[in-house]
C-alpha cells in the first residue's frame, strides 16, 4: 500500500508541471546515446508518448553524425570535420540527406506511432519549410546556415495533433539543388523560436553544464554561460550546445534544457520535478 502512495505523490507532484506546460510547445533535439540505445529509444518513446498525452506538443529534431559517418566508410566516401562540423561534398550530401530524412527519419516516426503517438517525418526541403545558404562553401561545401523557417508548416501538423520528427536538411533556393546539411542543434533551436516553442531540451551524453570540479550546473543565465565560456569552463563540443540555448533564448525561447540522455526518463524528470536533472539555461534571474 505504501508504494501505491508513493506512486500517488509522485503524480500529485507533477500536475503543477503539467498544467504550466499542458498545450505549450517542447522542441527536443535528440541525439546521442538516447538515439542508438534500442532500450533508451523505447524510453524516449514512452517519454514523448506521455508528454503528448497529458497535452504538451512535442517537436522532435533528431541528428545521426555516426551513422552518416558509417555508411560513408561502407561505401568506401571519405569524410573530413573542420572545426567540428562535416564537410559536405555532392557524394557526401547524398549520403546524408539518405540516412537522415530515410532511414533515422523513419525510424523514430515508426517507433513513435508503434507506441500510438501521432507523429510524421519531414525534413526542410518538405514544403521548402527550412532555407539556407552555403556557411563557407569554400570551407565546408553543402554544410548550411538556415535563412528562413516556415513555422505554419511545423504548426500546422501540430494542429492535427501530429508530432513532427525534423531531419535537419535545408533547401537551397535555386531549383534542384541538392540541400544543405544543417548541425541538428543550430536547426532545433532555429525552429524552436520560428514556432513559439516554451522550452527547447537538448538530448546529450553527459550530465549537462560541469563546472570545472565536474560537478553539474543545475542553472546558468546567458551571462553565466558567457563568462563560463571566456575561462574556457564550457569548453569543446558543449560550446556549440550552449550557443544554440543562446539563440533559442534570444529568439523568444523561455527555457533551453541540456539534460543526460543516457539517464531514463530524463525528459520526465527535467520536465515534471523541481529539482530536475540537468542544466536549464534562462534569459536572466527573476529578481534581475
Amino acid at each position: 500500500m505504501k508504494a501505491k502512495i508513493e506512486t500517488v505523490k509522485t503524480l500529485l507532484d507533477a500536475l503543477p508541471f503539467i498544467r504550466e506546460f499542458r498545450k505549450e510547445i517542447v522542441v527536443i533535439k535528440y541525439g546521442g546515446s538516447a538515439q542508438t540505445s534500442p532500450e533508451l529509444k523505447e524510453k524516449f518513446a514512452e517519454d514523448i508518448l506521455l508528454m503528448y498525452l497529458v497535452g504538451i506538443k512535442p517537436v522532435i529534431v533528431h541528428g545521426g553524425g555516426k551513422k552518416i559517418t558509417d555508411m560513408l566508410s561502407a561505401l568506401n566516401i571519405g569524410t573530413e570535420f573542420i572545426e567540428g562540423q562535416r564537410v559536405t561534398t555532392p557524394d557526401v550530401m547524398r549520403i546524408v540527406e539518405m540516412i537522415l530524412s530515410g532511414e533515422i527519419n523513419k525510424e523514430i516516426v515508426s517507433l513513435l506511432n508503434s507506441h500510438d503517438a501521432k507523429a510524421i517525418g519531414i525534413s526542410g526541403k518538405d514544403a521548402h519549410f527550412i532555407k539556407a545558404q552555403p556557411k563557407d562553401f569554400e570551407k565546408w561545401g553543402l554544410t548550411g546556415n538556415i535563412t528562413d523557417v516556415n513555422a505554419s508548416v511545423v504548426k500546422n501538423l501540430i494542429a492535427e495533433n501530429f508530432i513532427p520528427v525534423i531531419a535537419p536538411i535545408a533547401a537551397g533556393e535555386e531549383m534542384g539543388h541538392p540541400g544543405y546539411n544543417i548541425n541538428a542543434d543550430l536547426c532545433a533551436s532555429q525552429v524552436a523560436k520560428a514556432i513559439g516553442a516554451n522550452k527547447i531540451i537538448f538530448l546529450t551524453d553527459t550530465e549537462g553544464v560541469l563546472d570545472k570540479d565536474k560537478n553539474l550546473i543545475s542553472s546558468l543565465t546567458k551571462a553565466d554561460v558567457e563568462n563560463l565560456k571566456a575561462d574556457e569552463t564550457i569548453h569543446g563540443g558543449m560550446v556549440p550546445k550552449v550557443d544554440a540555448c543562446l539563440e533559442a533564448i534570444d529568439g523568444g525561447v523561455h527555457k533551453a534544457h541540456i539534460i543526460d540522455g543516457r539517464l531514463e526518463h530524463s525528459m520526465l524528470l527535467e520536465l515534471f520535478t523541481s529539482e530536475g536533472v540537468g542544466t536549464q539555461i534562462i534569459e536572466k534571474k527573476e529578481e534581475e
